[in-house]
């Protein structure tokens, strides 16, 4: 249940398409119909396939998905980029960038499964009945029956190949009949292939489900096999995740990412358009993290203290009580709208400030998100519930006390996320085909820097509250960039958070296990403070110069929607680039 809500978070927020301002720079559309008409398609005939060649880890889906990727590039080849105006030569630049990430995802998803292919040995056989099926081409019920009975062993001797292959090299049986030899599997890959397994069996629940109501000789044949493969398969999935990635469910799991390495990461950087390699980019977050510490020694000094963590922990102690998180929420996120609105900041249309609305996270929820977050037209509230244990409750309401809240407010609603996904149903939906996280939590993190900036912290508890999250944005550059390139494992992450940042130890934990998880994209934790300071240059160009006003240029941003702030930047600037243009610009300043 978790998952699929942070999936549907992450659908609200991932398509950005923002609304119309009066700026005078952009047209709304010039040339840009064909192109639109190619993004849409391909996009649509994405969604076909993914809902047709749906049996996991479907090799046919890969090639289908590759013959599509092949001909969205043969079709934008054919575009006269020449003629193209200026929404349009960006949306031919996300349309290639696209069409690249993707070609660059199934790859990678070949290297996973290569990696999984001698532990899952049943996938193959569970595809092709699944596969079989969707191309109506009816049962063999007697064949599949046989098929099925032959999980429990093959099953058994994988498992017994694992359980040899976790001993010490001297302790292993010296001979192995061939197929037989030990198999070592990390923690990573148990867990990766755990999750495979469980996504196998929906795909034979859904297999089995369709004939075994309608298909009169089905179940005499295939029901005792296959209520044996799906236990087998379920205890299997259990022996991978429990005891080889040791994960069971409690709180005290160890933490098992799988981190992507510097080559991908560069990859990935480049398809966020990002002209910076992984070192240059870990150097920016050590260089924010030093300004946010100088920054909270004062504001402490100003309270009287020597010592930063001091200042800190007094601001930890200023939370409300059981039930009143609620109330405070909706005062401080009335405060923001007030603050922003009252300077005319930006546009804030009457009916998203009319339905925003609060949703209180269960104890499961705050196992992996601790703070508030968006939802669906909600902020979602972290605070302790009754069933939590007595040290969880203390340590939640201190992470969450009335200063760390107030700038969370603005970063989750107004002028945040619930403002982009406001825009997001609206304007430019043919956008909505493509997303980045440097635009999504960029622009909420530009906002606490803009708010800080204008004076929104004028007490010091209200500035170590805002500086606390800003540097945490600063670490999670620090220990996420460190972790994907195999210079930190999860538990010196936490204590990173918990020592340098003044973390919780909970919810440190807690924000590891949601970076390492892969729900999210291994660049995800970055791109707070790179998209926010993107757009803290960007503004430099576009408002400081004279270019447009402050109003006009945040609504030109969330006109342009959730695509990469360098592309953004070539529109408001109405560069003409060609169409093998590549990400080059420096904003680092």
């Amino acid at each position: 249940m978790k998952r699929a809500v942070l999936a549907r978070i992450a659908a609200c927020l991932a398509g950005l398409t923002i609304g119309a301002t009066a700026l005078a720079a952009p047209p709304a559309f010039d040339d840009t119909d064909s192109l639109r008409t190619l993004i849409e398609q391909y996009a649509a005939d994405e969604r076909s396939i993914a809902i047709f060649y749906d049996a996991a880890w479907s090799e046919a889906a890969l090639a289908r998905r590759e013959a599509l990727i092949a001909d969205g590039l043969e079709r934008l080849r054919a575009v006269n980029h020449g003629e193209l105006g200026r929404s349009a030569r960006v949306d031919y630049l996300l349309m290639r960038t696209k069409l690249e990430a993707d070609r660059n995802e199934i790859q990678q998803k070949r290297r996973q499964w290569e990696e999984m292919r001698q532990i899952l040995p049943f996938k193959d056989d569970i595809v092709a009945l699944e596969e079989q099926r969707s191309r109506l081409e009816g049962v063999n019920a007697q064949q599949a029956a046989a098929t099925l009975a032959t999980f429990k062993q093959r099953i058994k001797s994988v498992r017994q190949r694992i359980e040899e292959g976790k001993k010490p090299a001297d302790q292993r049986k010296t001979e192995h009949a061939e197929g037989d030899s030990p198999i070592e599997v990390s923690p990573v890959v148990a867990r990766r292939a755990a999750r495979a397994v469980d996504e196998l069996r929906a795909t034979l629940r859904q297999w089995n489900d369709y004939f075994a109501q309608y298909t009169p000789e089905f179940d005499w044949w295939v029901s005792a096999p296959y209520t044996e493969a799906q236990r087998e398969l379920e205890q299997y999935a259990k022996f991978l995740r429990e005891s080889i990635a040791g994960i069971k469910g409690e709180p005290d799991d160890p933490l098992v990412g799988d981190p992507i390495g510097r080559e991908k990461l560069v990859q990935d950087l480049a398809t966020e358009w990002i002209d910076y390699t992984p070192e240059e980019i870990l150097a920016i977050g050590e260089r924010e993290f030093a300004w946010c510490e100088a920054q909270m020694k004062k504001a402490a000094a100003d309270l009287g203290y020597e010592n930063w963590l001091d200042g800190l922990e007094h601001v930890k102690q200023l939370h409300v009580g059981p039930g009143e998180q609620a109330a405070l929420t909706t005062e401080l996120t009335r405060e923001a709208i007030d603050f922003v609105t009252s300077r005319d900041m930006l546009t804030v249309p009457d009916l998203a400030n009319e339905i925003w609305r609060q949703t209180m996270l269960s104890a499961e929820w705050q196992r992996t998100l601790p703070f508030a977050a968006y939802g669906p037209q909600a902020f979602l509230i972290a605070y302790p519930t009754s069933a939590m244990a007595h040290d969880d409750k203390v340590m939640s309401m201190r992470g969450n006390n009335r200063y760390f809240m107030r700038i969370v407010a603005p970063h989750e609603l107004i002028p945040g996320h619930h403002l982009q996904a406001f825009f997001a149903q609206r304007e430019r939906t043919y956008r909505r085909a493509f997303s980045t996280p440097f635009l999504v939590e960029g622009w909420a993190l530009y906002w606490e820097m803009l708010l800080w900036d204008v004076g929104y912290g004028s007490t010091p508890e209200q500035r170590i509250g805002m500086l606390f999250w800003r540097m945490h944005r600063a670490a999670r550059i620090i220990v996420s960039m460190k972790f994907q390139l195999g210079q930190m494992q999860p538990p010196e992450m936490i204590d990173f958070l918990v020592d340098r940042v003044g973390h919780e130890r909970l919810t440190a934990t807690s924000e590891v296990r949601r970076f390492i998880a892969g729900d999210y994209g291994p660049l995800y934790q970055i791109a707070y403070m790179i998209g926010g300071l993107q757009f803290r240059t960007l503004r430099t160009e576009c408002v400081d110069s004279g270019l447009m006003t402050e109003k006009e240029f945040h609504d030109a941003i969330l006109k342009c929607g959730a695509i990469p702030v360098e592309l953004i930047r070539m529109e408001l600037l109405n560069q003409k680039v060609g169409p093998d243009a590549r990400p080059s610009w420096k904003w680092n300043r």
